[in-house]
């Protein structure tokens, strides 16, 4: 675990991610990817004073704070369908083009979502336009992290070619401080390192069919490094080389909350 590598001489910026995708691993995500509560006090935090929030690639509306007035925005109608039943009123729209007047909210939330956007920039200025205060939860692309490192390599070479590193998000939002987010051992949101000292759930197709990660890439080039580590947790090899990891609550995968007064 640690920072992220350069990346790579051949990176030429952030490809554009499939418009799709949560057409299809969307269906299970309510069931995989339920808010943890300590993230979702950061978030409350980072929101302040907030009044209005607009929750811009809202998802399934996992960290809507309750106690404000929220309009949530996703493209997806597979995402939208499981917000049935949600007091939130929700709009099908793209980041890149909010529907809404400059400054009509207090604040804007966005979790986990800016690698989905065709053009993250775009939508990260978007989010400047309409809000006074931003709350972006991201992460450093190329993180240093057990499984990339020693099973799936190509994830990370994914990752250098669709994902905007920090340094991008802020220079698209201006003046922000930068949070790490710590990862609990027992994290109930299961996006990508929320399984870092429980590998065993990786094995599981359920749970990877909501991690987009897995979710772009062909099973023949994931299958070889999932062989590789359901081998090495059946021989203990596995708990040999993570010891370390075993004894900790919490781990900094490269998880960072960007906030913009």
């Amino acid at each position: 675990m640690g920072p992220p590598q350069a990346r790579p001489p051949e990176y030429h910026g952030t490809a554009v991610a499939p418009g799709r995708l949560y057409e299809d691993i969307g269906r299970g995500y309510a069931r995989h990817r339920r808010p943890d509560p300590r993230i979702a006090a950061r978030l409350a935090d980072a929101l302040g004073d907030a009044e209005t929030v607009v929750n811009v690639g809202a998802g399934s509306g996992s960290y809507e704070p309750r106690d404000r007035s929220v309009v949530a925005v996703e493209p997806s109608t597979v995402m939208l369908a499981q917000r049935r039943g949600s007091p939130v009123p929700a709009v099908r729209a793209l980041a890149e083009s909010l529907p809404f007047p400059d400054g009509h909210f207090d604040a804007a939330l966005a979790v986990l979502t800016l690698h989905h956007w065709t053009d993250p920039m775009a939508g990260l200025r978007e989010l400047r336009r309409v809000a006074g205060r931003l709350a972006v939860l991201h992460f450093e692309p190329g993180y240093r992290y057990w499984l990339t490192d020693e099973y799936l390599p190509v994830l990370r070479d994914l990752e250098w070619r669709w994902v905007p590193g920090v340094d991008d998000v802020l220079a698209a939002v201006g003046e922000a401080r930068v949070e790490v987010v710590a990862v609990p051992h027992d994290c109930v949101d299961g996006f990508f390192a929320a399984y870092w000292r429980r590998p065993e759930a990786y094995l599981d197709p359920a749970v990877r069919a909501s991690i987009s990660n897995f979710a772009r890439l062909d099973a023949d080039l994931v299958e070889p490094g999932l062989a590789r580590l359901r081998a090495d947790l059946a021989s203990g090899a596995w708990a040999d080389r993570h010891v370390d990891l075993l004894g900790r609550d919490e781990l900094d995968a490269g998880y960072r909350l960007i906030v913009s007064p």
